[in-house]
Order: C-alpha cells, then sequence, then structure tokens
C-alpha cells in the first residue's frame, strides 16, 4: 500500500529532509501590508526575518484555501497513491487543518485521505510528520499510521522562550499566556505549546535565564528518542545547543530555522524545543 504524507509549511522541515521522504508541503501565506506572499515560494525564511525587521507594521498569516490542498491530493492519487494522511499545526491556532478538511470531503469516494490535528506547531509538528513519513517508508496502511500517530501526540512536548509577547499579542494566538503582558519589558516570557494552544510556562528576568531554563526542560524529561530545536534567527542559538552537551537523552539532535509562519506570531529571538519522550 502507498501513502503518502502532506503537511503545512509550519512544520520547519528543511528542504533537504522534506524532499528525502517525498513530504509534500501546502504552504500558508505571509501578509506585510497590501503584499502576499506564499510561503517559501515568493518568501523564504531569511527574506523574512529581514522584511519583518523594516516592516512599519507586523505582518500576518492565512491559511491555504482548501482548494490548495485539493489540487496536491488529486496529484498524489494520480501519481499511484492508494492514501494521503495529511497533518497539519494544531486546529486551535490555524483554520489550516479546517481547509484540508474541506477539501477531503471535496474528494470522498475519489481519494483517501486522512486528516490528522498533529496539537503540535514548528518543531513539534516537524517530529510528527517525519513519524507519518517514516511509517508510510515502512508500508503501514493510513489506518495502521493514524493509530501511530495518536499515540506519538501524547509524548511529545514543545517550549520556547521568546523576546516579546507583542507579535502573540497582535495576532490573537497568546491564548492563556495573557497574563504575561503586564510584566516588565526586561522580563523574559516562557511558553508551552504542548496542548497545541499558547500556555504561560514562566518567567524569567533575562535571556540567559530564560535558556537555562529551557534547557532544563530537556534535561529533566529523561531519556528521548528525538530532540528538534528551533530558532528565529536567534543570535545565541549556538550557546543553547552546545549547553545540550552530548548526553544519550541528546541524540539525535536536529536543529531548523523558524519559518514565516510560526516567525510571525512568535518574533524574532524565540528558541524552542520539540522532543519525545521515550515510552
Amino acid at each position: 500500500m502507498t501513502v503518502r504524507i502532506v503537511t503545512d509549511s509550519s512544520c520547519d522541515l528543511s528542504d533537504e529532509v522534506i524532499q528525502r521522504h517525498g513530504i509534500v508541503v501546502v504552504p500558508l501565506s505571509i501578509i506585510f501590508g497590501a503584499e502576499e506572499y506564499i510561503d517559501g515560494q515568493d518568501l523564504s525564511a531569511e527574506d523574512f526575518y529581514r522584511k519583518m525587521a523594516d516592516a512599519p507594521e507586523l505582518p500576518s498569516t492565512a491559511a491555504p484555501a482548501p482548494g490548495a490542498f485539493e489540487e496536491v491530493f488529486r496529484k498524489l492519487s494520480s501519481e499511484g497513491a492508494d492514501a494521503v494522511v495529511c497533518v497539519n499545526l494544531s486546529f486551535a491556532l490555524s483554520a489550516t487543518g479546517e481547509s484540508a478538511q474541506a477539501a477531503a470531503r471535496a474528494l470522498e469516494g475519489e481519494v483517501d485521505v486522512r486528516v490528522v490535528d498533529s496539537g503540535k506547531v514548528s518543531a513539534g509538528l516537524g517530529l510528527v510528520v517525519l513519524a507519518a513519513a517514516a511509517a508510510a517508508e515502512a508500508g503501514h496502511s493510513a489506518d495502521e499510521i493514524q493509530a501511530q500517530l495518536s499515540e506519538l501526540k501524547e509524548r511529545i512536548f514543545i517550549y520556547g522562550v521568546l523576546d516579546t509577547l507583542e507579535n502573540l499579542k497582535r495576532g490573537g494566538r497568546i491564548g492563556a499566556a495573557q497574563a504575561m503582558l503586564g510584566s516588565a519589558l526586561s522580563i523574559k516570557p516562557c511558553v508551552d505549546l504542548t496542548s497545541g494552544t499558547v500556555q504561560e510556562a514562566g518567567k524569567q528576568r533575562t535571556r540567559s535565564k530564560a535558556r537555562r531554563w529551557l534547557l532544563n526542560q530537556v534535561k529533566s524529561a529523561g531519556e528521548l528518542e528525538h530532540l528538534a530545536v528551533a530558532h528565529a534567527k536567534a543570535d545565541d542559538i549556538a550557546d543553547f545547543v552546545s549547553a545540550l552537551g552530548d548526553e544519550p537523552a541528546q541524540h539525535p539532535v536536529s536543529v531548523n530555522l523558524i519559518g514565516p509562519v510560526v516567525g510571525t506570531h512568535a518574533g524574532p529571538g524565540v528558541i524552542a524545543v520539540g522532543y519525545v519522550a521515550k515510552r
């Protein structure tokens, strides 16, 4: 049985990894004023951060239209896929999953499409997508992949440290982190995205203490199956990765740049970790 894996551009996986596993990415749009850019096509992550730094107003994002997913699903079916598993960022944070579901309904009886709410974003979503791709490569059925991802999601944790809450506030994604808005400007917010929403996890007075807090989340998690690190052009990312050390619990580890979708809402300077706790 041939199962193909589809996701969206908030997965923050490298182009090399996406191509190696035959993953198809449906991009979101990034909007600067009256200008709209297709993530990864019209606007690279590097260009995005330069543009955001110079923009008079913060950008926003827009979910793909159902037609974008439908086109991909049809194409994969025509190429011989028996089923498609589409893994999207947390439905609580974006309408992207709803678009994928609408496309799946439109193709019901024609193409077997399973839309999965990862309940994650960025590095966390990437971990779910990679697990789906590995299962598909191993010849597992769509039913088996769905069941595996349901179990896996419960073992994936995501934490991050921000330089500012301004992007989350303006983008309406701040959720239970609202209480941190009254903090002094020097406070570095710590957030927990494990549930698929933005939850306050702590406040640190300096960037170095925030990094130490994030490091402790990883160190205290015990043995891990995988650790993914993502950052939004953080100047101190090398220091953080170095501090992880070479303990067995930190392997394998991947480090990726956060793309425009998450970068729009999280802001520059973010460092995030997503990890799979060992069974």
